[in-house]
């Protein structure tokens, strides 16, 4: 575990996934947004549609992303978010879209409720993977022609969307998993309920549906934002560790086209 003493000015160096190390949180933020609007306007261009893989962390993306939209009159109605994940309650339903937890409120308030309805796309473009139906988006996915980019942050445990790190089987294995329901890890409940419920472990849901990595992984870009001080030890773990379910975001140094951004306080060496 050398990768761990990297320093601040070495990290990125040799990566297996390239590291952008940037300053603050909004330069993380505002390239998120960017490399959102770019691939938009270049397919709008090309009249092709864009499909995306958007998380509801990290979220300091959409501000930007929806003033630019708003701003530049980009049509958004050739255009399928599907996002990543949503939390259950313990019937395996959806929570409240109520809750100030919920991904699915989240998209509603501060992104769609906020672009201009010309511009947006239509209801049925703006998809949660379904617990119900969990391969349903990944049979609209394949309709599409895949996935242009994907869009995400990464677990203290490595996980992308939640895809929660797995003991018993083999980086192949775990490569193929589809979209599903899941049980969350007590590292991911801990982590989330600090930034969620002042750190209310127990209030925190159980249960997940997720989009599968098989479909992450499938997209033609891969592109994360890290900022926070624990993310120090999981971007060189993710970079320099071994490829293993263990930690699920080393599966993508095999991905042709993965870029982490990570602001200074990120790219610190943890000890």
């Amino acid at each position: 575990m050398d990768y761990y003493n990297l320093s601040a000015r070495d990290l990125g160096r040799d990566a297996r996934i390239p590291i952008v190390k940037l300053n603050d949180s909004g330069e993380v933020f505002y390239e998120l947004a960017l490399e959102m609007l770019n691939a938009i306007q270049a397919n709008n261009a090309a009249g092709k549609p864009t499909v995306f893989i958007c998380p509801v962390g990290p979220v300091g993306q959409y501000p930007i992303f929806v003033r630019l939209v708003n701003r530049e009159r980009v049509s958004l109605k050739n255009c399928w978010f599907f996002n990543m994940d949503e939390y259950l309650n313990d019937d395996s339903g959806y929570i409240d879209d109520g809750s100030p937890l919920s991904f699915r409120g989240f998209m509603a308030r501060n992104v769609y409720g906020k672009i201009a309805p010309e511009l947006l796309m239509p209801q049925e473009q703006r998809l949660f993977p379904d617990p119900r139906d969990p391969g349903g988006v990944d049979r609209l996915i394949e309709e599409l022609g895949g996935v242009d980019a994907t869009f995400g942050g990464i677990g203290i445990n490595g996980h992308l969307a939640f895809n929660e790190a797995r003991e018993d089987l083999s980086a192949e294995q775990f490569a193929s998993l589809s979209t599903r329901v899941v049980e969350l890890t007590p590292e991911t409940r801990t982590a989330n309920a600090i930034g969620d419920r002042g750190g209310a472990i127990d209030a925190m849901p159980r249960l997940a549906v997720t989009i599968g990595i098989k479909q992450i992984l499938s997209a033609r870009k891969v592109r994360l934002g890290v900022f926070r001080e624990w993310h120090r030890a999981v971007i060189r773990q993710a970079a320099y560790g071994p490829v293993t379910a263990h930690f699920p975001a080393s599966l993508l140094q095999d991905h042709p086209d993965a870029v982490i951004y990570a602001n200074a306080v990120a790219s610190g060496q943890p000890f």
